[in-house]
This record gives structure tokens, C-alpha cells and sequence, in this order.
């Protein structure tokens, strides 16, 4: 009867945490034998002697004392990895995070009820912010079911992060404040923060209790954007946020130290449920081209929004919406599901609040004012020339390849990722004319607190087939084989990596074992074919499949002459958003839009003749 009764309560959101396996260690030799796989596409022979060479040593030598540090530690720390990749990856970069490391990305809603209009915002803000609420109180309540892969639970502790989270930053490295709670852990914070024209507001979330209705929503953020349309522009504090991280954290502690409510300010944004920035550009946008709507999301203005908060919902003045999130708490698929749910949950309403209209006396919004002096000033202006200055570089494109999609590519028997993932290499080969060393992110949420291994796509068999297609004296047979093996490579070596057997993240591991016992950097690490090949965050193609919804983001890319890959496949068409940085005359986003999309055709061709 028990039996019986547990599997017929829903599950609860955090349930499986405590039973999920452990992130694994790789072996020494399957790492190392991956490594010298993975550098062979980037190497002469000469090279390639002298980095198996270095690569023998490591393994007899202190390659092997170090794997077994990290043996121990992995045995004191159900996921050995977690606090050393949050720190390298995130904490401890300073180059500005809000430009260099946060996804932004466009709402779908314009390709059903809410096509870009005139005069509808601050309502359809409301709506959605009604819907981002109920969202909130499922994770409080634990009621949002686990999310798993087959039968097998994923990890959700990053969902603890989309909410009442905020990296604050340090003079060397920046920190992690999380104040969410569940509902059986005790109080969560529900205050709102809502910026526009360089100012600052706060309300509460819920009235008894209760969370308020649209119409109550809308009463707060009209009252909001009529005082800052009848009043002068604020301070623009949150600029700061877009800073050097070494330069915004003394910038930060100088305001602390003015006023110490300058401090309590900070604290009520940071414990904030998510921000929500009124912007007043019109990035219009069509499904087929979500160019204008991703660069203003990821590059826009940076006086309304708060880069260090995990969740910034931007509402654009022609009534289009979109994100701006810190990476370092978790990583987009947790923003992704949560809008994913906002989709629907709209589509099923068609945009509309149908409930009362009636709206309780709520106390209007309170202004959050910083003292600020001189100093503080000076330091603003500095960083919103610097991030403007930045900003202007990036180059961000997000259009749909609508020729076909995944029922086509699933059709031909072929792994829809794959198949995409192909085709962008085979893309900046053409342009130029060599193998870009790439990143594709892997999930490893199988594992407690799993968030990502890389997955390297340039294979050799990849490089081989791209060899092929460019080479006039091959037919479509050599071509399709060549494309087959590249296939079965790439599924196999993601495979491997999902399953926390990949070697990127266990070299790091080995990397910060040196650096922590204060040994010199072993040789493996100096080996220019380390960085050619794209480690130590070097990789030319940073990629990631976004998911099969209606749900797109950007990031930067990874190195000045490189690019960021994000798609989402649908049924029916691929969309991509890419982007690249100006000043390198080498890279440009829509020529490897175009030669993606050539790609993608002549891949289908291949596919198509292989059935007969």
C-alpha cells in the first residue's frame, strides 16, 4: 500500500537530490588518450611527436600524483569539481561579466499573441510577471516536477538560483548570494526591483500572502514609469554593474562606505526576486529575424538593469521582451525551462488575464535612492563609456534557417544536434579554410550538482569529411561515408561526456591540483597545442544546443577571433544566433549564417542520397 500511495503523490522538485550519484573521476589514460585525439586535427606531425611526448611524461610523472590528490578529493566531495569550476569559470574572471559572461537572449511571445505594439508593455509586463511568479512559487512549494533524462532524475539545485540570487563582486574574486528558500525551509524574500531611467523601485510581490494579480502588477509599474517620464533621470547606479569586476567591487565598497544605507539598497537588490527593467527601445524583431531584440538584450542599456542578478526581465517599449542573466549560479537551461513555461502558460491564455480586475490598496512602490558623491559619479560615467564602448563591438545575429528542421533530419535516421553541429563546422572551414577548434556544452546533470563537461566536435573524422566537401575530385559516396563516421564520432564522444567521462574538466581538475599545492605548471598545460586546440578556454567555436522549444539566448564569444553558436531546433526550421566581435576583420557572424545555411542543404542532399 505504501508503495502504491509514494508513487501516486506527485513528485516533489528536490526529491532525488540526496540520491544522485557522484561526479566521477575519468581515468588518467582515457583522459589522455582523448586529449591527444582531440589535438590531432590542429597539428603537424612534428607537433603532434612532441605533444605525445609531453603528454607520456605527464602520465608517468606528475600526471599520475596528481590524479591521485584528485582521487582523494573526490572522495570527500560528492562532486569534486563544483567550487573550483564556479570559481575559474566565473568568480574569479574580472573582465566585465555582464557583456563578457551573461546569456540574454528574446522572448518567442511576438510569434503568437503578443507581436510587437504599440502602447501594450507595462500590461503585458504585467501578465508575464504574473506568470514568472507562479513559476517562483512552484520551486517554493517543490511542486515543479524533477526534471530527468529517460527514467534517470537531473540535478535541480541550479533552479534554487533563478531567484533571490546575486553575485556580489570582490576585490579579487566575486561571491554567490543566495536567498531563496522553500517554503518548508522558512522565508523566501518577495520583493521586486524595477528600474527605468536610471532609477530604482521596489514593491512586494504578494499582499497577505497572496500573490498580487496583473492588475495590481500593472498599478505598481504604471506608477513607476510615470514618475520617471515626469521626473529627471536617476543616478544610473546599476551602470556600475557592468564594470571591471575588481574596479565595480572598490567602486562598491566606496559607496558602502558614504552611507551605510547605501548598503542596505544593495542588499534589498540583491535579495530581490528578479528585476524588472523598463526599457524604452523598440528592437523590432520578426520570428524569422531576432537580430535587433538578442543584441539589445545582451549588449543594451546599462543603467536599468542589474548584470550581477540572475534574472533580468527586460521589457522593451514595443511590447517585445527578453533576459539578461548572470552565468555564474547556473547555466541557461534553468532559464530556458521557466520560459518556456511562460510560453505556454501564454499561448493557453492568448496573452490575457482573465481573473478579477479588481486591485487591493497596495502600498505604491518605494524609490531606492543611493548617496552618492563625487567619486561615485565619476565612476559611473567610467562605466557606461566603458560598456558602451564594448557593447559597440559585438556583433549579434539571430535569424531562422526555415528551409526545414528536425522532422527532416530525424527522418534521414540522423541526431538533429549533430546534424547542426556539423554543418558549423563544415561552415568555418569553407570561410576559413581551416578546422576551428570548438566547444559544445555537454550536461552532466546525471551527477550531484552536475552542470557541464565540454564536448569537442572537431574531431579528426569531422575534419576528414570537411576535407571531402571541399574537394572537387571527391564524389557524394566518399562524401556520405566520410559524413556517417563524422556522425557516429561526435554521438559517441557526447555520450561519453554526459556521462561525466569526458577530459576537459578532469585536466582542469589536475591544472588547479598544481596550482594549489604550489607546484610549477606542469609542461602538458604550456604545450601551445593546449591553447591551438582550444583549452584553457580557448576555443574559436563556443556552441550550444539551446533545446528543441521556442526558447534562444547568446553569449560573447569565448577569444576575440572566435564566435558564439546557440540554436534551437524545431520541427520545421533551425534557429541560430551567433555572434562575433567587430574589430577582428578575421570573424563575421551573417557570412557563417550563410555558409551554415549552404551547409545545412548540400548535409540534407548528402543524407537524402544515402537512401537509395
Amino acid at each position: 500500500m505504501a508503495n502504491q500511495l509514494s508513487q501516486s503523490l506527485p513528485e516533489q522538485t528536490f526529491q532525488y537530490q540526496n540520491s544522485l550519484p557522484p561526479l566521477p573521476v575519468p581515468s588518467l589514460q582515457s583522459s589522455l588518450s582523448k586529449y591527444l585525439d582531440a589535438v590531432r586535427p590542429f597539428a603537424s606531425e612534428k607537433d603532434l611527436k612532441a605533444t605525445e611526448e609531453t603528454v607520456r611524461k605527464f602520465q608517468a610523472g606528475v600526471g599520475q600524483e596528481l590524479h591521485k590528490k584528485l582521487l582523494q578529493r573526490a572522495k570527500t566531495k560528492k562532486n569534486w569539481l563544483e567550487e573550483w569550476w564556479l570559481d575559474t569559470a566565473y568568480l574569479e574572471v574580472r573582465i566585465p561579466s555582464q557583456l563578457n559572461v551573461n546569456f540574454g537572449g528574446p522572448a518567442p511571445y511576438l510569434e503568437h499573441c503578443w507581436p510587437p505594439a504599440e502602447g501594450t508593455y507595462l500590461q503585458r509586463a504585467s501578465i508575464i510577471t504574473w506568470h514568472t511568479l507562479q513559476y517562483w512559487n512552484l520551486l517554493r512549494t517543490e511542486r515543479l516536477a524533477p526534471q530527468k533524462a529517460g527514467k534517470t532524475p537531473l540535478d535541480m539545485d541550479q533552479f534554487r538560483m533563478l531567484f533571490c540570487t546575486c553575485k556580489v563582486p570582490g576585490v579579487k574574486k566575486d561571491t554567490i548570494r543566495n536567498y531563496f528558500k522553500t517554503e518548508r525551509e522558512g522565508p523566501c524574500p518577495s520583493h521586486l526591483v524595477v528600474m527605468c531611467r536610471g532609477r530604482i523601485f521596489t514593491f512586494d510581490a504578494l499582499c497577505d500572502g497572496e500573490i498580487l494579480t496583473p492588475p495590481e502588477i500593472l498599478r505598481q509599474l504604471s506608477y513607476v514609469k510615470e514618475r520617471c517620464d515626469s521626473e529627471p533621470e536617476g543616478d544610473c547606479v546599476a551602470a556600475l554593474t557592468s564594470e571591471e569586476r575588481t574596479r565595480w567591487a572598490k567602486a562598491r565598497e566606496h559607496l558602502i562606505s558614504i552611507d551605510p544605507h547605501n548598503n542596505t539598497i544593495l542588499e534589498t537588490i540583491q535579495s530581490s526576486l528578479f528585476v524588472i527593467s523598463l526599457d524604452e527601445v523598440k528592437p523590432y524583431s520578426t520570428p524569422e529575424n531576432y537580430s535587433n531584440m538578442t543584441a539589445e538584450a545582451l549588449t543594451g542599456n546599462p543603467t536599468i538593469r542589474w548584470g550581477d542578478k540572475s534574472y533580468n526581465s527586460i521589457v522593451f517599449s514595443d511590447g517585445t521582451f527578453g533576459s539578461s542573466c548572470d552565468h555564474a549560479p547556473y547555466d541557461a537551461m534553468v532559464l530556458v525551462s521557466m520560459c518556456w513555461y511562460l510560453d505556454q502558460q501564454l499561448r493557453a491564455t492568448e496573452g490575457k488575464w482573465k481573473g478579477s480586475e479588481a486591485v487591493r490598496p497596495v502600498s505604491f512602490p518605494e524609490e531606492l535612492v543611493f548617496t552618492v558623491d563625487k567619486k561615485v559619479i565619476g565612476d559611473i560615467s567610467h562605466a557606461k563609456k566603458q560598456h558602451i564602448k564594448s557593447a559597440q563591438d559585438l556583433q549579434v545575429v539571430c535569424y531562422a534557417f526555415t528551409a526545414f528542421g528536425k522532422s527532416a533530419i530525424k527522418q534521414k535516421k540522423l541526431h538533429p544536434d549533430t546534424f547542426v553541429q556539423l554543418a558549423m563546422q563544415l561552415a568555418y572551414y569553407r570561410l576559413h579554410k581551416k578546422p576551428g577548434s570548438c566547444y559544445e556544452t555537454a550536461m552532466t546533470r546525471k551527477f550531484y550538482h552536475g552542470r557541464t563537461e565540454t564536448m569537442r566536435p572537431c574531431t579528426q573524422e569531422a575534419v576528414n569529411w570537411c576535407k571531402t566537401m571541399t574537394d572537387p575530385t571527391c564524389n557524394d559516396g566518399v562524401r556520405r561515408k566520410a559524413m556517417l563516421q563524422a556522425f557516429s564520432r561526435h554521438n559517441d564522444l557526447m555520450a561519453e561526456a554526459q556521462e561525466g567521462q569526458g577530459f576537459d574538466r578532469h585536466l582542469l581538475g589536475l591544472y588547479l591540483i598544481a596550482k594549489e599545492e604550489g607546484l610549477p605548471t606542469p609542461e602538458l598545460f604550456m604545450d601551445p597545442l593546449y591553447a591551438k586546440s582550444g583549452g584553457g578556454g580557448n576555443f574559436v567555436l563556443s556552441s550550444s544546443l539551446v533545446g528543441y522549444t521556442t526558447v534562444l539566448g547568446a553569449v560573447a564569444p569565448m577569444v576575440h577571433h572566435g564566435y558564439g553558436f546557440f540554436y534551437r531546433i524545431r520541427d520545421d526550421r533551425i534557429v541560430i544566433s551567433m555572434s562575433a566581435w567587430k574589430s577582428c576583420h578575421e570573424t563575421d557572424a551573417p557570412s557563417l549564417f550563410n555558409s551554415f545555411s549552404s551547409c545545412l542543404h548540400e548535409m540534407l542532399h548528402l543524407a537524402t542520397t544515402s537512401q537509395l
